[in-house]
């Protein structure tokens, strides 16, 4: 389930607050978002590196330093000296402060945040599992060449050959063999992240395919290998159309804007459908601290792996989405043309 154990504590730490009323928005935007620190399990986390390039030099040091503290049932904001700045932490932002904690604007807007935020080190942990599993099954497939597959390449061998057969070969054709490695990488890379934020404690708990910056990379990777391969064909669809001439003024605007539209759709399309998704099942959790009951917790529990069943599916659903129109898009710029 979504991070439901951070959220769950999360909520706790909120209830006992008698001057605060349980907000939701906190749960849900605190999952969703990205932060300087590693979620483990409840309340435990794994603070990581600031890495902050300033007018005057580099500076790095732990999130642990500027993490806010519970004092007396509030939180309050820890100031951490530096070498060049004082800095505190303002809604996951690493801002430059003065000795009393009041935010110097024009000083933060001369910091660079290059940290390693959740985000990147989920995506860091998704990368190494793919790095380790296909060396493994690559490792496999040439000491039993010509064998059968067995253990793990057996469960993934599938996988790759659906890819292969019903993704890349159907919409790309004959030149289908050199953007293999792309697709896979694209499917394996959105899947094992997308069923990693199902899983409510480390190494999963986060959103990062829900992070509209990393759904953007790979957009843009989509938008640069189609156009990239493009081959005269492609672009003469685009600005030289067989059509009449008065209707260029139209239609070659119309297809400027259609490079971009593909890949930012499907850009939108991940970010939307896995974020919302998690959005759901917080808001679900949460209506369990926000009536107080415990005659809630049973159907707030039921939909919950309710939409965590659609969540699997959806997992699935949006890696195979986002190959098959990628390759579908590959496919439309490499076609040859037929008198």
């Amino acid at each position: 389930m979504v991070a439901i154990f951070p959220a769950i504590s999360f909520a706790q730490e909120k209830e006992h607050k008698a001057e605060e009323k349980f907000n939701p928005k906190d749960v849900i935007l605190e999952h969703v978002g990205d932060s300087h620190s590693l979620p483990i399990f409840g309340s435990i986390v794994l603070p990581l590196p600031v890495i902050l390039y300033t007018d005057k030099g580099l500076e790095v040091f732990s999130s642990a330093n500027v993490r806010e503290e519970e004092v007396g049932g509030k939180s309050e904001k820890k100031i951490y000296q530096g070498k060049y700045y004082t800095y505190t932490a303002d809604h996951d932002k690493i801002l430059v402060a003065d000795a009393a904690g009041k935010i110097d604007k024009a000083a933060s807007k001369k910091v660079w945040d290059f940290s390693i935020t959740r985000n990147v080190a989920s995506m860091w942990m998704g990368m190494i599992i793919l790095i380790i599993v296909f060396i493994g099954m690559s490792s496999s497939y040439r000491k039993r060449q010509g064998k059968a597959p067995k253990g793990f390449q057996s469960l993934l061998e599938p996988v790759v050959m659906f890819v292969r057969d019903d993704v890349a070969i159907p919409n790309i054709g004959s030149k289908y063999a050199r953007y293999i490695p792309l697709l896979l990488t694209m499917f394996f890379f959105i899947l094992i992240n997308n069923l990693l934020g199902l899983v409510p404690f480390f190494p999963g708990g986060f959103n990062l395919t829900g992070n509209i910056a990393v759904t953007l990379v790979l957009s843009v990777i989509t938008l640069i290998t189609v156009n990239v391969s493009g081959n005269k064909y492609y672009w003469k669809h685009i600005f030289a159309p067989d059509i009449p001439l008065w209707l260029y003024i139209i239609m070659v605007p119309v297809e400027i804007i259609g490079i971009i539209s593909k890949p930012f759709a499907l850009m939108i399309r991940l970010f939307a459908n896995i974020t919302a998704g998690h959005i759901i099942v917080l808001s679900l959790i949460s209506l369990i601290f926000i009536f107080k009951s415990l005659w809630v917790s049973p159907a707030s529990v039921v939909f919950v792996v309710f939409m965590d069943t659609i969540e699997l599916l959806v997992a699935f659903l949006q890696a195979y989405i986002f190959t098959m129109l990628t390759a579908l898009f590959i496919g439309m710029a490499v076609e040859e043309h037929h008198h």
